[in-house]
């Protein structure tokens, strides 16, 4: 590391790095300390007593516990009883009873809350070239999870019905407003993945708080709706959307903005039943919104053009950087695969609804920590944060961990924290959104027969056999 970079690593972290020795939460105490933790807990309504388990002491151990390859409750354990050690604190039993009791105390609500914080801190502390034409943008998408196939979890988050029962996995689906700017978590809906009201349209709806005045709405085509639109603008924000499927646009006639470039009417559709009608009478009849069409010249790709919709009608705005703008939608695609494959979230293993919504949150709230860290070695290398492998952060982030929470001294402590940032900032990603991949597996699974029956009746078949 050349000393240019370590001086200027050393300006940007010393203050967060002074007193890393021992302190409480390391590797979480810069953006999750135990004060954090329980003035929200205090926030939310709740209240503890002083024990071992305090909600900080339960919650660093539960966080380390889904960063960790190894997502067992021993492991969590035995790493929360080596810190014990090494601070001089009151030490807890090996075992996994305790911590078990309080995790489950734990409130789902301090969790939604803490993953919320984090995720608008590291977005208020982003660098301006960081934005978009200095506006927030922020991405919408959503996926499905499984879970363990227990009664509890069936009942809150039932199979999908193409499965038989017994044989499939409870399902839930889940909808996340993503930072473009740094790809933290700003907020998340979910619910069971069908049903009345559990759409991604009907989850996003709870979230239109996020929408600030100045922000950029960029999300897919399933989001572009006249209600989606109309109420990015009623809040102040702009919409930049792929046109959806059951709509079209003549870029032949009509107000052109330029060379497939034009301003297009919007009627307003027939009231939909989710919508009261008090509310229906108050949006507009017509919106006036810009469609952009967009050439893909990249071989390989499934679609050779698209069109992008988009309130931002000032000719200023090109169509070029519109394009561009929707190309980095990918963006909440990859967010979404480093919480699913890089964070294990894609299968939860949480025996109840309520600790299956615990460890969702939790996973969310890890995912944050480790892109304050992406941010950090972004400013300091000049990249961008999505420029910055999110693997090869976490990576590095659990390699270091351990020497961090032994550090035998502040400057001992603040030179690993130093060489962790800088080699997180080395793992720069390449220009993903242009790969494509041919959408099929090489590996064979192994070659065993499906099981088409619920698990304790192929048990019990296999004890009777003769």
């Amino acid at each position: 590391m050349s000393d240019a970079t370590h001086g200027a690593l050393t300006c940007q972290v010393t203050h967060a790095c002074r007193q890393l020795r021992h302190a409480e939460g390391l590797p979480f105490a810069d953006h999750l300390p135990a004060r954090l933790i329980h003035a929200s807990l205090r926030r939310i309504g709740g209240s503890f007593r002083e024990r071992v388990f305090t909600p900080a002491v339960t919650l660093w151990p539960f966080l380390s516990q889904l960063l960790d390859p190894d997502h067992s409750c021993r492991a969590a354990v035995a790493r929360l009883l080596a810190w014990l050690v090494v601070c001089g604190r009151p030490l807890c039993s090996p075992r996994t009873g305790s911590y078990c009791k309080a995790r489950g105390r734990l409130p789902e609500a301090l969790l939604a809350h803490l993953t919320r914080h984090s995720g608008q801190q590291i977005l208020d502390a982003a660098e301006a070239a960081w934005l978009w034409q200095g506006r927030v943008v922020k991405v919408v998408d959503g996926t499905g999870i499984s879970m363990p196939d227990t009664p509890a979890n069936q009942k809150a988050y039932p199979q999908p019905s193409s499965q038989q029962p017994g044989v499939g996995f409870p399902l839930l689906r889940l909808v996340v407003v993503f930072s473009l700017a740094v790809g933290t978590v700003l907020d998340a809906a979910f619910a069971p993945h069908q049903g009345k009201g559990t759409g991604e349209l009907s989850l996003f709806r709870s979230l239109r708080e996020q929408l600030q005045r100045g922000d950029v709405l960029l999300a897919d085509r399933y989001f572009c709706t006249y209600w989606e639109v109309c109420a990015a603008l009623e809040r102040g924000a702009a919409a930049v959307l792929r046109l959806h499927g059951r709509r079209t646009v003549n870029f032949r006639v009509g107000r052109r903005l330029g060379p497939g470039d034009k301003l297009v009417r919007w009627q307003k559709p027939a009231r939909p039943s989710w919508l009261r009608r008090a509310d229906y009478k108050e949006l507009p009849d017509v919106l006036w919104v810009r469609a952009v069409q967009v050439r893909v010249r990249k071989r390989g790709f499934r679609v050779d053009r698209l069109t992008v919709v988009t309130t931002l009608l000032n000719p200023a705005v090109t169509a070029a950087e519109l394009a561009e703008l929707y190309r980095a939608r990918w963006q909440a695609e990859l967010n979404l695969r480093s919480l699913k494959i890089a964070l294990q979230m894609d299968i939860l293993r949480g025996l109840t609804p309520e600790m299956v919504r615990k460890e969702l949150w939790g996973h969310l709230l890890v995912y944050n920590l480790v892109r304050a860290l992406m941010a950090q070695a972004a400013r300091a290398t000049g990249l961008l944060p999505r420029e910055v492998s999110f693997t090869g952060a976490l990576q590095t982030f659990n390699a270091f961990r351990p020497l961090l929470q032994v550090a035998r001294s502040e400057a001992e402590a603040l030179r690993l924290w130093l060489v962790m940032i800088w080699a997180i900032g080395q793992h720069e990603v390449g220009d993903r959104p242009d790969r494509y991949e041919p959408r099929k597996v090489k590996r064979r699974p192994k070659n065993y027969p499906r099981l088409k029956e619920p698990r304790s009746q192929a048990k019990k078949r296999l004890a009777t056999r003769s």
